[in-house]
Parts: structure tokens; C-alpha cells; sequence
């Protein structure tokens, strides 16, 4: 275990030439950021998640009722202990053939076999009051996050000239705020990984994965580095649409549709802005041209820098996401007024049910004259759900 351990870290990899792990140890003179202390990102996650429970159901909650939005989810499917045991046992998602046979068993037409499998899937899916809370909880930490992160990098020189990064690399002290802000982002990233699986499912669950992994460790490789002065700004930067997001999903909830529409579009314009054009400029130029001419390439800044294109990539997805949806919405609008809720779906909305679903009565005694009727998504647009990178 003890080869081990000298081989993970190893100086060469984590640390530039001619610097050692004992020139990082904490004096009387300077504080310096230390492995063990990503430990603290354990029991702060744990606290972030209850703070989020009481936050819901003692704030969140009492809001949602006041502003009348409705606990209850889609509608009830029709019991049926057949279609209920196929449900739970066998597919969610029946194909053709097994609808036909169920069809024969029950007789059902078909199309009032996949309603009611619709409507039992929706019955799975969150209500609109526990998306709101969800929503309102994420605003409420992005703002708060955001405002301080603002107050604090403003009294420093490497928010002004990002050169200031590199002077004197890796001998830059850690402050109580500066641990306190890294500390606070981390133990929020642990949450999200742990809360994820029991938060509202996304189409995109598997990306915003790969996002939350990529985040944790690029805070953990900067931290460990001490590049901690560039890692504030990343979170500065990424921290300046998240709220603007969140708010946009609750004026979405509350059925503020023109407040919604605003949100989207001031939303859009600074993700694509801070995303596509001042990250690369600010934060890679930096890492990659600035460090390069003042401290030099090693290891562990490689893996960075790796880390930080492949935020650049999800960056790309999502604004290639953000802009087809407006392109939707313009296309939509050119018969009328423009409305990015009236695109039918998304490629990252949350569906709260299919597009094509009906809206029709479940089968009753006589499902063969059961009429149907076709249902867009209307509020299921690009609103439901948003891209929270280094929060995202």
C-alpha cells in the first residue's frame, strides 16, 4: 500500500520541476492546500443535501402552494392488475407484438393499450410543485454562490490579470476564503453526484454524469496542484447563467410565460457568450498560453488542461442544443408570436409526457369508440432542464 501511495503521488506528476511536497507543507508563515483536506467535501455534501431537504419542504414548499401550483401529478391510469403486471414485471416500453396479444387478451384496441401505458409512465414522473423546489433550491445556492463568489474575487489580482495566476506557482497561500469558496463548491458537486440518482431524471443523465465526474476532478487536480486561483474563475464564470437558468424554470412552473421567454433569451445570449467565447479567451488561454511561458508544462497540468477541453466540448453540446431549440422557436413563431415554450420538444427537456400522447379518457367499457386526441408538450420546453456545469 505504501508503493503504492508514493506512486500516485508522485512529485513529478502532480508538481512542477524542482518542486516538492515538503515545500507545500503548511508554516507558521503560509497556508498552503493539502490533499486531506478534500476530505471536508464528505461531510459538507451530506450537510448541503439536508440544508436542501429542510430548504424544500420549509421554503420551497410553502411558496409552490402559495403561488398555487398544483402537488399532483399527470393523470391516473386505470387499474388493471394484467397491463399492471406487465408494467412492473416485464416492459415498460411494450413492442408490437406484445401489444397485439394483450389487445386479443383484453379487448383493447391497441392505441388504448399504449395510452394507458403512457399514462402509467407518467405516473413515475415528478409533479410540477417538487420540480419547482427542485428549481428553487439550485437558484437559491446559485445566487448565493454566485454573489459571493463575485464580492470575492473582485479584491484579487488574478481576476483583473489572469498572469497573476502563475506568479510565484505553486508558492500561492490558501485564505480561509479561498478554502472556505473551493470547499463549498466541492461539497455541492459531491452532492449533486449522490442526489442525482433520486432527482428528477433527465434525457440528458448520462452527460450531466460525465459533467459532475469531469468537475469534481478538475477541482480536485487544481486543488491538490494549487491551481486554485484559475479554478475560482472557472467558477465564477460557469456561475453566471446558472441562477439565470433556474429562475427561468421557475417563471416556467408559475406560468410567467413573457418573464420566461426574457429569462430564456438573457440565458441563452450569456451561456453562448461565457461559454464559447470567454472561456476559451479568459480561462484556456491562461492555462494553456500563460502558464506555459510562466511556470512550464508538467504532468498533472496536462490531465488540467485535458479536462478543462473536455468542458469546452459539453460547453459546445449544450450550446449547439441551446441554439436549435431558438431555431425552433423562430420557426414556430414566424405564424405568430415567438415562444421558445411552443417548441413541441427538445432534445433536453424532462418530458412530462410523450409528445404524440393523448389527452383522451382511459379505456372503458367500450375502448373500440374511445376517441383521441393529439397533445403537444407545450410547457415541456427547453426550460424543464438546463445544463448545470460547474454550477453547474
Amino acid at each position: 500500500m505504501a508503493g503504492i501511495l508514493a506512486w500516485f503521488w508522485n512529485e513529478r506528476f502532480w508538481l512542477p520541476h524542482n518542486v516538492t511536497w515538503a515545500d507545500l507543507k503548511n508554516t507558521e508563515e503560509a497556508t498552503f492546500p493539502q490533499a486531506e483536506d478534500l476530505y471536508l467535501a464528505f461531510p459538507g455534501a451530506f450537510c448541503i443535501f439536508m440544508v436542501r431537504l429542510i430548504f424544500e419542504r420549509f421554503i420551497a414548499k410553502p411558496c409552490a402552494i402559495a403561488l398555487k401550483i398544483q402537488a399532483n401529478g399527470p393523470q391516473i391510469a386505470q387499474p388493471n392488475a394484467i397491463l399492471e403486471k406487465v408494467f412492473t414485471a416485464i416492459t415498460k416500453h411494450p413492442d408490437e407484438k406484445r401489444l397485439e396479444g394483450l389487445s386479443k387478451q383484453l379487448d383493447w384496441d391497441v392505441r388504448s393499450i399504449q395510452r394507458w401505458f403512457r399514462q402509467r409512465r407518467d405516473q413515475e414522473k415528478p409533479s410540477t410543485m417538487a420540480k419547482f423546489c427542485e428549481s428553487m433550491w439550485r437558484f437559491s445556492f446559485f445566487l448565493y454562490v454566485f454573489i459571493y463568489g463575485l464580492q470575492f474575487l473582485k479584491k484579487t489580482p488574478w481576476f483583473w490579470d489572469t498572469r497573476h495566476c502563475w506568479y510565484n506557482y505553486p508558492y500561492q497561500p490558501l485564505t480561509s476564503d479561498l478554502h472556505y469558496y473551493y470547499i463549498l463548491q466541492l461539497s455541492f458537486y459531491w452532492s449533486l453526484m449522490f442526489s442525482q440518482f433520486i432527482d428528477i431524471k433527465r434525457k440528458d443523465f448520462g452527460v450531466m454524469f460525465v459533467h459532475h465526474v469531469v468537475a469534481i476532478l478538475l477541482m480536485t487536480f487544481s486543488y491538490v496542484t494549487n491551481m486554485i486561483r484559475v479554478g475560482t474563475l472557472l467558477f465564477c464564470l460557469h456561475e453566471t447563467t446558472d441562477f439565470i437558468l433556474e429562475a427561468a424554470k421557475i417563471a416556467n412552473y408559475v406560468k410567467f410565460q413573457k418573464l420566461c421567454d426574457l429569462l430564456f433569451i438573457i440565458f441563452a445570449i450569456a451561456f453562448i457568450g461565457t461559454r464559447l467565447v470567454i472561456f476559451p479567451l479568459w480561462v484556456l488561454n491562461t492555462t494553456l498560453f500563460e502558464s506555459w511561458q510562466i511556470v512550464g508544462p508538467f504532468p498533472a497540468w496536462w490531465v488540467f488542461n485535458l479536462l478543462l477541453l473536455l468542458i469546452l466540448w459539453l460547453h459546445c453540446y449544450w450550446s449547439y442544443l441551446i441554439i436549435k431549440i431558438a431555431c425552433k422557436a423562430i420557426s414556430k413563431g414566424k405564424s405568430g408570436k415567438w415562444n421558445p415554450l411552443h417548441v413541441s420538444k427538445d432534445d433536453r427537456s424532462d418530458v412530462e409526457s410523450s409528445s404524440d400522447e393523448e389527452d383522451s379518457e382511459p379505456p372503458g367499457t367500450n375502448p373500440h369508440t374511445a376517441t383521441t386526441t393529439n397533445r403537444t408538450s407545450g410547457t415541456n420546453g427547453y426550460l424543464l432542464t438546463g445544463p448545470c456545469t460547474m454550477d453547474d
